[in-house]
């Protein structure tokens, strides 16, 4: 997951390959509590490893019901229905399927609860369900602004003879909540709840009931307007269940697949974990696609989506069946051949942000004519290339607005789109991005930062500080001559021209990885081991040699993949990203980076002396800078930045400060 201030996603041309969809969050989360509230153990696989669900999972344990996560399987040692722990302060940050269900659960069950969240979970409007609540004798208190949580919940004095009437109009997920809390007070009668209004987002129902069944509990329904809980109902565990791969997320990738040019060869690309089966409402997202001129195949648990007609065919949809997933086919209106309307989203305005406005603006920033209104957005085609602009999308703390955001990569005119704050996509599909980044290719080069200079200038300490700031791959280039020198040395081979075919062999076949701080070769970390003096001077005799040097360009320019690359060396910039957007020759006196090399041996516990290590240093200069293959020189348009008398932030605020002046990102 990238946890960046804003990740900039360059221009993307298709998607090919096969993608592998995490679990469900709708259905992860009731899974969770229904298995709470059994009696007995359950054991749930494919399990959604995110924000939301392990902030559910946090509260069950609070509760005091066992619960085991391994992987993506967690086992439930359920309550019976009565939590070992009356009392709790639950923090649920911003998922609304885990604040609105133990509401309902706790405000039946009784105890002395309070229930909070972040500041837009405390925006995020609750009163209708507290309604529904107190007026069968639940006792649900307001601790902040009345009609939103925080809540408090105390012993409930229930009261079933009659009707429990909740709206339907404003979020499905107060009758879910009814609907998973109710079987606990139906012992000896029907339980019914009436829907006031239209229900919205019915699928999202459906899904409740499905999962109420798997565990024991069969209710009613009349006419999608009243739902009965038979007297004597009672949880029990399924012992096992699977969760279905979230039909949200693969909104994104089918609208990919619809968007995208397949490279020549190529055939689309592969969606795996769920299909048109699916008891997920979102799934009907594949029917809009298709309204909209994707080609989708389907099958058991996948599906399979290239570009049909192009550009898009513009729709006008009652979205009211696929609530979430409707956000992708806004961006999607973008490629149109016409205005789309999106219609019956009023649910938009009570979710993670108000994403009616929230879309209506963003949209706005790539050059789209929107409008919007209490219930529906309509979205403007841009008309050509020459329309579309670079922007930086505000994410709202929302995940969907994040991976809707992704989709403009995709625009004709090659331009890169950022998204601020990547890291809300942690709420469902925390590695949404990488996984794009897996099956995509770019319209054009990958960004490529060079940062060369002698050695012991920091530029290591450089390179991978603005890697980590900008979220790109980071390469030391030096590392891999280390570690060819390592490897010479380990196969008995000097590093001398006379060895040159055997160690340039070595040089192909390198195994490494970077991982964090740390380098490895094959699965053996050779951090320490290849920064030592001695393993310098190898890997300065090495990269004199060319057929080494030539072995080692592949492996190197292999590293620059999305969403772009910051290389340190001595020669990224002259030889082997010639085309690097930015290059910085990093430089400062022999004898400011003597004195930084003794302190960092010395930190290490490894001797050293401050003359001698100068004198290398020069010595090491001299030759890198008269070497025939590569020599050590600033590029011709290179910046120069000279560090002896600043710090490491110093220095990666200017670098950061050169890139930003090279986007054409506009923030307002």
């Amino acid at each position: 997951m990238f946890d960046t201030e804003f990740l900039d996603i360059p221009a993307l041309r298709s998607v090919s390959g096969t993608v592998r969809l995490p679990g469900s969050k709708s259905i992860s989360n009731r899974v969770l509590l229904l298995a709470a509230l059994c009696e007995g153990r359950t054991t749930v696989h494919d399990l959604l490893d995110s924000d939301d669900t392990r902030v559910m999972l946090q509260a069950l344990r609070q509760l005091g019901c066992s619960v085991t996560v391994e992987g993506a399987t967690a086992v439930i040692d359920g309550l019976g229905s009565r939590p070992r722990q009356p009392q709790a302060d639950l923090f649920l940050g911003n998922a609304g399927t885990a604040m609105r269900p133990l509401t309902a659960a706790l405000a039946v069950l009784g105890g002395d609860y309070t229930l909070s969240g972040i500041p837009r979970m405390h925006e995020r409007p609750i009163g209708d369900l507290v309604n529904a609540l107190r007026a069968v004798g639940c006792r649900v208190d307001y601790l902040g602004q009345e009609g939103y949580p925080p809540l408090r919940i105390g012993q409930p004095q229930l009261r079933l003879g009659q009707p429990i009437p909740v709206r339907g109009d404003v979020s499905s997920q107060f009758l879910t909540a009814l609907l998973m809390a109710l079987p606990l007070a139906a012992q000896t009668q029907d339980v019914v709840v009436d829907v006031v209004g239209e229900l919205i987002s019915k699928p999202y129902i459906d899904i409740t009931l499905q999962l109420l069944a798997r565990f024991g509990v069969q209710v009613r329904r009349e006419n999608w307007a009243r739902f009965v809980i038979p007297a004597g109902s009672r949880y029990q565990s399924p012992g096992q269940i699977h969760v279905e791969a979230d039909a949200s997320s693969a909104s994104y990738f089918i609208a990919a697949g619809a968007l995208s040019a397949p490279p020549e060869g190529q055939k689309g690309l592969k969606i795996e974990g769920v299909g048109e089966t699916s008891i997920q409402g979102d799934i009907r997202f594949v029917e809009a696609a298709r309204m909209m001129g994707a080609e989708i195949q389907s099958g058991p648990n996948w599906l399979h989506v290239r570009r049909g007609q192009w550009p898009l065919k513009a729709i006008d949809l009652d979205c009211n069946h696929i609530p979430d997933a409707a956000m992708t086919l806004a961006v999607m209106a973008l490629y149109a051949d016409g205005p789309t309307t999106l219609r019956n989203i009023a649910s938009w305005r009570v979710k993670e942000t108000d994403r009616i406005a929230a879309m209506a603006t963003e949209l706005r920033k790539l050059g789209a004519e929107v409008e919007e209104g209490a219930d529906f957005i309509r979205v403007m085609p841009l008309p050509d290339a020459g329309a579309w602009r670079a922007a930086s999308i505000h994410t709202y703390d929302d995940h969907r607005m994040a991976m809707c955001g992704s989709l403009a990569a995709f625009n004709p005119a090659g331009l890169p789109v950022r998204i601020e704050d990547p890291k809300c996509v942690a709420k469902t599909f925390p590695d949404y991005l990488e996984t794009l980044f897996a099956i995509a290719q770019p319209a054009g080069a990958v960004p490529v930062i060079c940062i060369d200079g002698p050695t012991a200038s920091g530029k290591g300490t450089l390179a991978s500080e603005v890697a980590r700031r900008l979220g790109y791959h980071y390469l030391d280039s030096g590392s891999l001559y280390r570690l060819t020198g390592l490897a010479a040395r380990r196969a008995q081979l000097e590093p001398d021209p006379c060895n040159e075919a055997a160690i340039s062999a070595l040089a192909q076949s390198l195994p490494v990885r970077f991982v964090a701080d740390r380098i490895l070769l094959g699965d053996e970390d050779v951090s320490d081991a290849i920064r030592t003096e001695a393993a310098g001077m190898d890997a300065s005799c090495v990269s004199a040699l060319p057929g080494v040097r030539q072995s080692l360009l592949n492996l190197q320019h292999g590293f620059a993949c999305l969403p772009g690359l910051v290389a340190d060396g001595r020669d990224m910039g002259t030889t082997i990203f010639p085309q690097a957007a930015l290059k910085v020759y990093l430089t400062a006196g022999a004898a400011q980076r003597a004195e930084r090399r003794h302190k960092q041996l010395i930190s290490k516990g490894i001797p050293a002396n401050i003359n001698s290590l100068r004198a290398d240093l020069e010595a090491r200069d001299a030759r890198d800078q008269s070497r025939t293959a590569s020599p050590l020189k600033p590029a011709q348009d290179a910046l120069l930045l000279d560090n002896s008398q600043l710090t490491v932030e110093e220095s990666v605020d200017q670098v950061l400060r050169w890139w930003q002046e090279r986007q054409p990102f506009r923030t307002s």
